[in-house]
C-alpha cells in the first residue's frame, strides 16, 4: 500500500536534515516508498491470476481504516544495524487483521509465507554490512508524526531487482467495499 502524496513529502521533508549524517544508511528513493502487508517473494506466474482473485474479496471485508506515518526505528542491533524505517499509527490493529488475513490466502494457495509477526513500517533505508552504522540514527526521526490519511486500496506491487529497482503494481483492491 502506498501512503498518499502528502504523507511521503512530509516525511521525505522529515529527513532531510539525517541524509547526509555520518553512518546513514543507503536510503530508498522515496518513489519506492510503501508499506508491505504480506512479502511474497515470487509467486509463479500461473498462480498470479488466482491470487489476486483470492485476495479481493479480503481486501474489500476490510474496514475502513485511517494511517500516519509516525516515528521511526531500526531492524537490527544499535551497534549493527540493519534496516532504518518509519513507524505507523493509527489504525494499526486493523491493518494487522488485514495483513493476517492476506497471510492466509497465500497459505490456502501454497504460497510460502514468512512466518514472522507482522510489524507495520516503511523501510526508509538500509545500512550496508561490514560498514559503520549510527544504530541510534532513527532516534533523530522519534518526533515525526505525518498527516494522516484515509486508506482506500491496497496493491499487488511486483518488485524487480537490479541495477535500477522497480515495483510494479500488478493489481489493487478498494478497501471497505
Amino acid at each position: 500500500m502506498t501512503p498518499p502524496a502528502g504523507a511521503l513529502t512530509d516525511l521525505d521533508r522529515a529527513l532531510t536534515p539525517l541524509r547526509e549524517a555520518p553512518g546513514a544508511p543507503r536510503w530508498t528513493p522515496p518513489e519506492r516508498w510503501h508499506l508491505t502487508l504480506l512479502f511474497l517473494g515470487a509467486v509463479p506466474a500461473e498462480q498470479v491470476e488466482e491470487l489476486v482473485a483470492a485476495a479481493g474479496p479480503t481486501v474489500a471485508a476490510t474496514p475502513p481504516m485511517s494511517l500516519r506515518l509516525a516515528g521511526a526505528g531500526r531492524f537490527g542491533t544499535r551497534r549493527r544495524p540493519q534496516v532504518f524505517w518509519a513507524g505507523v499509527t493509527g489504525d494499526d490493529a486493523a491493518l494487522r487483521v488485514l495483513a493476517a488475513r492476506l497471510a492466509a490466502v497465500a497459505r490456502r494457495l501454497g504460497l510460502p509465507v514468512e512466518d514472522r509477526p507482522f510489524r507495520a513500517h516503511l523501510t526508509l533505508g538500509r545500512w550496508r554490512p561490514g560498514r559503520p552504522g549510527d544504530g541510534d540514527l532513527p532516534e533523530r526521526l522519534a518526533g515525526h508524526r505525518g498527516p494522516g490519511w484515509p486508506v482506500t486500496e491496497v496493491e499487488l506491487l511486483e518488485s524487480h531487482l537490479g541495477p535500477v529497482p522497480r515495483y510494479d503494481r500488478v493489481a489493487a483492491w478498494p478497501v471497505g467495499r
